[in-house]
């Protein structure tokens, strides 16, 4: 017990389209702290999906707050946002 957390993970645009949905709920292991982990472990829960979320312009913000790098902590965050660069206009 205590091993696990939800976590819900939101996914935008080409990060939308592989995950096959624009959220879903996730219990990641307590062992996971950075950006970098969070990314590795999903990659490999589905190859796919991370391949696209492995791409450095994939940005990251935990609970509202953009990661600036991947050794930033998601730890203990309840929302995680996978977001494409920004188009201007």
């Amino acid at each position: 017990v205590g091993d696990w957390r939800m976590t819900r993970l939101l996914f935008f645009g080409r990060a939308r389209d592989a995950a096959g949905c624009s959220e879903m709920i996730c219990e990641l292991p307590t062992s996971i702290e950075t950006v970098a982990e969070l990314r590795t472990w999903l990659h490999q829960r589905d190859p796919e999906l991370g391949s696209v979320l492995m791409a450095r312009d994939i940005r990251v913000a935990a609970d509202h707050t953009i990661c600036v790098s991947e050794a930033a902590s998601v730890r203990g965050a309840s929302e995680i946002a996978f977001m494409p660069p920004m188009s201007g206009g």
